[in-house]
């Protein structure tokens, strides 16, 4: 219990990074959160911009499901 703790504490920073830098990415080359797939709404104003990403979420949370579903089925 205590070692996944441990890794727990020194991974989830790490993952912080790597969302930042994928998202300073997609910001760099002119991708906008709200605009990746149907679905994903935007609401914008001058000097105001609202973005749910609710078809992008649902994508990302399906990946990370399978992949750590894949992760934990080849560890046994």
């Amino acid at each position: 219990m205590g070692r996944a703790l441990l890794w727990s504490g020194a991974a989830l920073p790490a993952v912080g990074l790597i969302a930042m830098g994928v998202g300073l990415l997609l910001s760099l080359l002119g991708a906008r959160a709200g605009r990746l797939l149907p679905g994903d709404s935007v609401i914008s104003r001058p000097g105001f911009v609202f973005a749910v990403p609710l078809a992008t979420s649902l994508l990302v949370s399906l990946l990370l499901t399978l992949l750590l579903w894949a992760l934990r089925a080849w560890r046994r």
